[in-house]
């Protein structure tokens, strides 16, 4: 148990009390809220902060000068979310934003909606008025505690420097157990300047938080019932399990079992896209072997995934013979969209564990004969081919372009994307043979996300390639945050993918408003490469597969900031597509 003072609280003129005063001349330790803070952000390793500067948080930024702790300085309260959010994905550890009050607050509500959708640890601090203005409308004031609670999985308001020690290690244990997400800790000033004897905190007990982790074994033995008498069985891996770090157990599993797995967008890298059993992403623009599998499974075993309407598509027809289990921490998720037939609530990894532990290895619990019907039946799936699209001379194949990119990328690359047709032809076209290597915007849709969340990723792991795939929509809302890579020299690589258009609109425009456009035409983009040359970025261009081929290299190999430009047809639309109200199985395109 760490020593705990037990002193007066501070006056709300920020003044020592009597046992303060009378702890400091005994020697004994004092410091102020700001302080106390950033020494629990170092006892929780956090390395790194994300940070834009404001009056609200002058003290904590103070403090963190003499820190261990980099402070990272953003161009954009929204830039320093993503990043953290892009630092959490693939460190696995909670990424750590700060902003100051009222504008600054409010301007980090993207980044932690699509933290809450995606399930990523993340702690935001922002500072806020003296806690004798708060609800007085004070100049940048705003309540950010009732704007977030709907998309942070909790928050606080911190009135007493006694209590930052523990808040900030409770936020720490919430963000990155059970089900991650963000946690919010809103500081007034006055409890930044105060000072207190209570500079740790001691153990955590959360009364209501306790996240079930292990799997009940009734639940587990009808999972085994269900494995062994199923002949069309398919695994459905999302976001979850690279939470969890599953997938090594997921692979054991399917790898002894034989079952085919199919990705949701947020569950790419758990398996490689090349591995044998691997099916590619499920849902609205997913890959034929997955959803046609799906559909035609008599088991499906999901893991960590909501069912969200972009992977399900028409809940009413989804996998009409299937028997549906479903396994995640959160169990408000089990239920919520498609039925379960077993739900199991715990942690992936250990659940998994569980059920690995309960079978004889090497021997597939069901019919080998009615598998190797199943797996040959797949393989042909397999063989549908990608709808190539419009061809113009002019201008390169979008896909073709993201063909190349997967080529040319190591296995270790990690890969952001932003929103869009680029993040559908990434999510179908590359390897995705990393784990947590995979990085975008998957529940909220948030355009603007890849530039930031890779600059994030490329501090988590400074010797990994990084390599952004945007758009032209996406690239001119994460461009503020070109400056922080330039600042900080990192060797991002921003695959820009321009055809003029915000292209995912406009084919929605194609399908549902009978090709009428309306905003979704750029007519006169800026230059791209002055840009590029603004923020030392060295730039590449291609038009043609000629130059593509020459490029593509060279833009990889750049030793700083890179922007390769692919001007693309805008003609090109993301095949499969399953339409509004459609089966998995009705896809056009495919």
């Amino acid at each position: 148990m760490m020593e705990r003072w037990a002193l007066e609280s501070v006056g709300s003129d920020g003044t020592l009390g009597a046992g303060e005063r009378q702890a400091r001349g005994r020697g004994d330790t004092v410091g102020s809220g700001a302080e106390i803070l950033v020494k629990a952000l170092e006892r929780e390793q956090v390395e790194v902060i994300f940070c834009y500067p404001g009056g609200a948080n002058l003290e904590i930024l103070d403090q963190l000068r003499d820190s261990s702790i980099r402070m990272v300085l953003t161009r954009h309260e929204q830039g320093a979310a993503h990043e953290a959010s892009g630092y959490g994905r693939v460190s696995g550890r909670p990424g750590v934003c700060l902003a100051t009050s009222g504008p600054g607050a409010t301007n980090l509500v993207t980044g932690l909606a699509a933290a809450s959708m995606d399930s990523v640890p993340l702690i935001a601090i922002t500072g806020q008025v003296g806690t004798g203005m708060v609800g007085t409308d004070a100049f940048q004031e705003v309540d950010v505690t009732g704007i977030t609670d709907p998309i942070t999985k909790h928050n606080y308001l911190v009135r007493h420097p006694e209590d930052v020690a523990k808040t900030v290690k409770e936020a720490f244990y919430i963000a990155g157990s059970g089900r991650p997400g963000p946690v919010l800790l809103d500081i007034p000033r006055d409890v930044a300047q105060a000072e207190t004897g209570v500079t740790t905190a001691g153990e955590i007990d959360l009364r209501g938080y306790k996240p079930n982790l292990r799997g009940h074994q009734g639940q587990i033995k009808q999972v085994l019932r269900l494995l062994a008498d199923a002949a069309r069985p398919v695994v459905i891996a999302g976001g979850g399990v690279l939470c969890a770090g599953a997938w090594p157990e997921m692979l054991r599993l399917a790898e002894g079992q034989r079952l085919p797995i199919a990705n949701t967008l947020m569950g790419l890298g758990s398996v490689p896209l090349d591995h044998a059993l691997a099916l590619g992403m499920m849902g609205v623009h997913g890959l034929a072997p997955a959803n046609l599998a799906v559909q035609s499974a008599d088991l499906l075993i999901a893991l960590g995934t909501r069912f969200s309407d972009r992977m399900s598509c028409n809940t009413e027809g989804f996998a009409p013979a299937a028997k549906i289990i479903h396994i995640d921490v959160d169990p408000a998720e089990i239920g919520k969209n498609v039925r379960a037939d077993v739900p199991l609530v715990g942690d992936l990894k250990i659940v998994l564990g569980q059920i690995l532990a309960k079978l004889e290895p090497g021997r597939p619990a069901g019919g080998a004969a009615g598998r190797d019907s199943w797996l040959a039946e797949i393989a042909e799936w397999k063989k549908i081919p990608h709808d190539p699209g419009p061809v113009r001379p002019d201008r390169l194949s979008a896909p073709a372009v993201i063909e190349a990119l997967a080529a040319a990328l190591p296995p270790q690359a990690i890969v952001a994307t932003d929103v869009g047709q680029h993040q559908m032809w990434a999510a179908q076209r590359l390897r995705h043979r990393r784990p947590r290597g995979f990085i975008s915007s998957g529940g909220l849709g948030a355009m603007g996300y890849g530039i930031p969340a890779a600059i994030g990723a490329q501090l988590a792991c400074p010797r990994d390639l990084v390599v952004v795939v945007t758009g032209d929509g996406s690239f001119q809302m994460g461009l503020p945050e070109l400056g922080t890579a330039k600042e900080r020299r990192l060797p991002v690589k921003i695959l820009l993918l321009n055809n003029d258009y915000l292209g995912m609109v406009k084919q929605l425009q194609d399908f549902y408003c009978d090709h009428r456009y309306a905003a979704v035409a750029f007519s006169d983009n800026p230059d791209f490469g002055a840009l590029a040359a603004a923020y030392g970025a060295d730039y590449f261009l291609a038009a043609d597969q000629a130059a593509l081929s020459l490029a593509l290299p060279a833009f990889l190999a750049a030793p700083g900031l890179a922007v390769l430009e692919a001007r693309v047809a805008p003609e090109e639309n993301v095949y499969p597509m399953v339409l509004a109200g459609q089966n998995l199985d009705q896809m056009i395109g495919r």
